[in-house]
């Protein structure tokens, strides 16, 4: 097993690097630069010519890639334009938000998905199963931005049982631990929600399938001849050998959610790396939108990783030379 680690994390390294060459290239082709944005349009050409070699935008690209790596490789992803601090200060600042949604979606998604999925696939083909697959196919199709808004209008406008937009309430002066914990998750339950609902969705699918492969096989039926409860049969035995479907889609989940973030927090307003993603495309921050993706790629390539060494956990027969 840790041979195999060692192995994994040197694969990733020409991966990663082939994922930020992508992205600097993207960003290389895509129409302006951050300086057309940072200038006046009165300026004289020396003075957008001094602007742009302060940027450092007269070299080649592909010598402020090599520089780039250089830098990242010390722990610094360049300065934000816009905000005038360097990147992984500005992702800092906004991290928090982001993860906690993440975290909150993805046990909502997996403490719901998981179950209803087992549920459905011992109940197959009954009004149940009908019903579960039909909210599953509800929550892959719907648009998140759609659901989003209609559970502001309904819950937060007409009803006002939830707060409309952030993350904390501003009125709030001096709360207790408990105070400001409530206050959050009361703020992080429609966001979590609409979220979570595709994840939800997706776990319930795959939980579905691959249980429904697993209680037809052999084992299960001479488990269930030697006199085993169904809960035994189907949690100890079905459930663990389903798992290498489920792990494999969590394992890409968490990258998946902090990037689906983007539009969830959009429509509800908190101050994550959603929002910020978004103002640094529109103002052509490339250092702050290259940071930001270059972690999501990071925390994909760990995800696959992670999802590799649980294979081993869950089914013991696997091994790694």
């Amino acid at each position: 097993m840790k041979n195999y680690i060692i192995r994994r994390i040197l694969q990733m390294i020409p991966v990663m690097l082939g994922i930020l060459l992508i992205l600097f290239i993207i960003l290389e082709m895509a129409p302006g630069t951050p300086a057309s944005n940072m200038m006046n349009p009165k300026a004289t050409p020396e003075q957008k010519a001094e602007l742009i070699e302060k940027l450092g935008l007269n070299r080649p690209w592909h010598e402020r890639f090599i520089s780039w790596i250089g830098e990242a490789l010390k722990g610094n992803l360049g300065y934000s334009i816009t905000h005038k601090k360097p990147v992984t200060a500005v992702m800092k600042d906004y991290m928090g938000a982001t993860l906690l949604l993440s975290l909150v979606s993805l046990a909502i998604s997996v403490l719901l998905g998981v179950p209803i999925g087992i549920i459905s696939a011992t109940k197959q083909y009954s009004f149940a199963d009908n019903a579960l697959t039909v909210f599953s196919l509800i929550g892959i199709s719907i648009p998140s931005f759609f659901f989003g808004l209609l559970l502001l209008k309904n819950f937060a406008v007409d009803v006002q049982l939830f707060p409309l937009f952030g993350l904390e309430n501003p009125l709030l002066f001096n709360p207790t631990f408990w105070e400001k914990f409530k206050d959050i998750s009361w703020h992080l339950v429609l966001p979590s929600i609409v979220l979570g609902l595709g994840s939800t969705a997706s776990f319930m699918r795959y939980t579905r399938s691959s249980m429904l492969e697993v209680i037809k096989q052999d084992y299960i039926r001479t488990a269930r001849a030697k006199g085993l409860k169904e809960k035994v049969v189907i949690y100890r035995h079905a459930f663990r050998n389903a798992a290498i479907p489920i792990i494999t889609l969590l394992g890409f989940q968490i990258p998946a959610l902090l990037s689906g973030a983007v539009i969830t927090e959009s429509i509800f307003g908190l101050p994550g790396l959603g929002k910020i993603s978004i103002e640094a495309t529109m103002t052509r921050n490339y250092p702050l939108i290259l940071g930001i993706n270059a972690m999501l790629a990071f925390l994909t390539l760990i995800g696959a990783l992670v999802a590799d060494i649980l294979y081993a956990v869950a089914d013991p027969r696997i091994r790694y030379d």
